[in-house]
């Protein structure tokens, strides 16, 4: 039995997805249903319990083979202590709230750097907890899938999954960080106060995120306006080593290359421009 893969049922996706959607809200400014939405279903529920499966096997890498065995063999047999029924019921439920907040094709058109594991993932459990048996072939590509994983890839979000859920649990702490740490968790926590044409950069870096063109096409963009605006101050400034400071930094500041590839540090480089064009408004009044 070929079991097909539903990413409106897979539990890791449902999180993921939930999450980038607070940052996205957060960054425009508005109260987040989406914040409401994951307490209400991933704290202290069914659901939750099982997001926890895939949390885990998320944080667990570079493993032997033996291990990663082990760790795929426990994960599946976990799947099946947990209600099934409940699980299905809060899915759908939780589908239902997000449809009433949200257009559904926009808020599951996004691509995540964990969909591949997720999906192969859910299909394994999927097929541990039917009655009939599943298809060997999908069973062994997916089973590869999470082996190849778990003894090589580097998960770059495993450091900040735990207080994913914990900041859940507490409502007075600042989800707005929290958002900006799973995925930009290399930008400096420096910018929790943000100025609009920072907030702009990182609405648009988590929203190109998985389109290299757009996001090269914007970063450029940008690196022209900041260029143009340190000359602009420029000479306005009156302090003579002042101007050849900003000399120096529009010198290094460079526009990429037609096939480059923009980072999170090419993003924190945006930022931190901005912090000095601020600064040097300020200064010149």
């Amino acid at each position: 039995m070929q079991i097909k893969h539903s990413k409106y049922k897979n539990t890791g996706i449902l999180f993921e997805l939930l999450v980038r959607q607070i940052t996205t809200d957060t960054l425009d400014g508005k109260d987040s249903p989406a914040k409401d939405i994951l307490k209400k279903y991933f704290v202290k529920s069914e659901l939750g319990r099982e997001y926890k499966l895939y949390e885990t096997l998320l944080k667990k890498t570079s493993l032997t083979e033996g291990k990663a065995n082990i760790v795929v063999d426990t994960l599946i047999e976990s799947s099946k202590t947990l209600n099934r029924g409940a699980i299905k019921r809060q899915k759908y439920n939780l589908i239902s709230e997000i449809q009433k907040h949200y257009n559904l094709n926009e808020f599951f058109n996004h691509k995540l750097p964990n969909y591949k594991i997720f999906a192969a993932f859910y299909t394994l459990t999927e097929v541990a907890n039917i009655q009939q048996p599943g298809n060997p072939e999908q069973t062994i590509n997916n089973k590869v899938t999470i082996l190849e994983h778990l003894t090589a890839a580097k998960i770059k979000e495993d450091k900040v999954r735990d207080d994913v859920m914990n900041e859940f649990e507490n409502a007075d702490k600042d989800v707005r960080l929290l958002a900006y740490r799973l995925v930009l968790e290399n930008f400096n926590t420096k910018y929790d106060t943000l100025h609009p044409k920072q907030k702009l950069i990182l609405k648009e870096y988590i929203t190109s995120i998985d389109n290299t063109p757009r996001l090269r096409e914007f970063y450029t963009s940008k690196v022209n306006e900041i260029k143009n605006e340190l000359n602009v101050l420029n000479k306005r400034t009156k302090n003579k080593a002042t101007q050849i400071k900003i000399n120096e930094i529009i010198n290094i500041i460079d526009t990429p290359s037609k096939n480059a590839r923009i980072t999170d540090n090419d993003l924190v480089d945006l930022l931190q421009y901005y912090d000095l064009i601020n600064e040097l408004e300020t200064i010149n009044g």
